[in-house]
């Protein structure tokens, strides 16, 4: 892997070999070259911060060597990454402002897929990893992890039929505990749909009713305006002499009739003014039909008033604004069905209740599933990290698992080998890693029992028991040697020199007997030039790593006991190679 970073609060060119790879320096001089960069390529969050001052962004690339038809291979080809020689070049450009871009193989990417690849190219552990370690949490995680399929594919039935059941609990919960404002308003509703089946309105019947008191009310209006306008049109009987609008179209229609045998244009304005005739005589038979027809009742006024009072009243209650008689149907369309939602609530309840009660049988029967599933994970989890930490200078520790469940009498739990537990979303179990430092010494939680040096070479016997089982290409430990010194040191770095054997270690450290053992030593220097920071890197060999070995025993470079121990270190490490 090859990290080069530009415009970062630190600049630099980081080879890393494949191997055991140390990196050394000042304390946090390395820290940043080296952790923050591949946080960065492996889709880690993008901080502002980082940039160095006067710089409009910052830079990281990296060449990563990826296998041939492993997961991420398949995956940055599914992203549109090309691979050149099995090598993937990946980038990450942050800007003073904190935008960030992507790039795979010479492609756009969002940065989630930089997070996707992570999982299988790398794993960073650091002293935050250690901490996380003492979570219960984290180790029921870590257990699951090891347990793979045995545990995975039970968790997956068990996490779907928790959530149904959390779902019918709501629901349940929510029809019982509201049961008096469901009955509440299942009352306005029927009585609303009472006043509305009594009126019995029609779609539109507003509308025609606003019609006829229109008419009714104006009957003598109208029958006066039809009286003068049928006078016009076909005479007064009472007015011999008086001109109509029928005498006098018929007479222009005549005279033209008499002429249009000597010219077309006159022929075809005669057969116009005979439909107009026609027209006439149609208009001026319905206006005498219209006032026989006229209904001047006032009882009917007075009934058609009353109706239009009843349904105004529907609509201020029940219709929207200029919505009528039709709002005040679909109110009641929409209330009926509401109504029947809420007289069901007794049924429904029986319905989940049934439903609740098979789901908790169904999910202890997973529960159980998985209890036994980790119990036998646990075992050879627990014999595989003890058997690490005897090469780590820890011979007669011994690590185990208490896994339990919480009893309980209240309704909500489930029936796991015979007894009533909670339940969680991972199960019933509870999960706890268990430190016997020694002989004689009960087994206590690492939370309360470790040391942090402990801790640590817990930790790695964890991670080095992981790279068994569920191996990846790099291991990226940051200080993860932090409270161990003297032996323990020498041992994990002789732990850390065998992993390296089968997969690529990077560790950044303090340690000179962690240091000694690696194929290859990395020292980052910081200077200054009085406005800008930068790190450079440097590849120890020969003196030079005597010397950085020595300064790091002893803080002096040229101390001939220090460089004695040095070398005798560095002796010791090739010799156990």
């Amino acid at each position: 892997m090859r990290i080069r970073s530009l415009g970062v609060i630190d600049d630099a060119v980081v080879e890393l070999s494949p191997g055991f790879t140390a990196v050394t320096g000042e304390t946090g001089a390395g820290k940043t070259m080296v952790v923050t960069s591949l946080g960065l390529l492996l889709g880690g969050r993008a901080d502002p911060a980082l940039v160095r001052i006067g710089a409009k962004h910052a830079v990281v690339e990296g060449s990563v060597t990826v296998p041939a038809g492993s997961g991420a291979a398949a995956r940055a080809e599914e992203a549109g990454a090309e691979l050149e020689d099995g090598v993937l070049l990946v980038s990450r450009t942050v800007s003073a402002e904190g935008r960030s871009r992507a790039h795979l193989g010479g492609r756009s990417v969002p940065v989630g897929v930089l997070a996707e690849l992570a999982d299988e190219l790398v794993a960073v552990h650091g002293q935050t990893d250690q901490q996380g370690l003492l979570k219960q949490g984290r180790q029921r995680q870590a257990l699951d992890r090891y347990a793979g399929d045995a545990v995975a594919k039970p968790l997956a039935k068990y996490a779907a039929v928790y959530k149904r059941l959390r779902a019918v609990g709501g629901e349940l919960e929510e029809i019982t505990t509201r049961a008096r404002e469901r009955a509440q308003e299942a009352d306005l509703l029927r009585f609303g749909l009472d006043e509305i089946a009594a009126v019995e309105p029609r779609a539109g019947e507003d509308v025609e009713l606003a019609e006829e008191a229109s008419r009714l009310g104006h009957a003598e209006a109208l029958a006066s305006a039809a009286a003068v306008a049928h006078g016009a049109l076909a005479g007064n009987p009472e007015d011999p002499e008086g001109v109509d609008a029928q005498t006098l179209v018929g007479g222009a229609h005549r005279a033209l009739e008499a002429v249009r045998s000597h010219d077309s244009a006159l022929g075809t304005l005669a057969e116009r003014i005979g439909e107009v005739q026609i027209l006439l005589t149609d208009v001026a038979a319905e206006l005498a039909g219209y006032a026989d027809d006229l209904d001047a009742d006032p009882l009917r006024l007075s009934a058609v008033e009353e109706r239009r009072a009843a349904l105004t009243a529907l609509t201020r209650k029940y219709g929207e604004d200029g919505g009528g008689a039709a709002a005040v149907l679909a109110w009641a369309e929409q209330s009926s069905a509401r109504l029947l939602e809420l007289d069901g609530d007794d049924e429904r309840i029986d319905e989940l209740t049934a439903e609740r009660d098979a789901l908790r049988g169904e999910l202890g029967q997973y529960a159980q599933e998985l209890t036994h599933a980790r119990v036998e994970a646990a075992a050879r989890f627990a014999a595989a990290v003890t058997e690490e930490l005897a090469s780590l200078a820890m011979p007669h520790a011994r690590i185990s698992f208490d896994i339990r469940q919480t009893e309980t009498d209240a309704g909500d739990g489930v029936e796991v080998d015979g007894r009533t537990v909670t339940c969680g979303p991972s199960g019933a179990d509870e999960v706890e890693l268990l430190l016997a430092p020694h002989p004689g010494a009960p087994p206590r939680p690492i939370a309360k029992g470790a040391s942090g040096g402990e801790l640590s070479r817990v930790m790695l016997a964890v991670e080095v028991v992981f790279a068994g089982t569920d191996p990846v290409p790099t291991y990226l430990f940051d200080e993860v040697d932090a409270g161990v010194g003297g032996k323990a040191a020498v041992e994990i770095g002789r732990r850390l020199a065998k992993l390296a054997k089968s997969a690529q270690v990077v560790v950044v450290t303090h340690l000179p007997q962690v240091a000694a053992f690696a194929d290859r030593q990395l020292l980052v220097e910081k200077t200054n030039d009085g406005s800008v920071t930068r790190s450079g890197v440097t590849v120890l060999e020969g003196e030079d790593r005597v010397r950085e070995l020595s300064r790091m025993l002893a803080g002096q470079e040229d101390s001939e006991t220090a460089r004695a121990h040095a070398e005798e270190l560095l002796a010791a490490a090739r010799a156990d190679a």
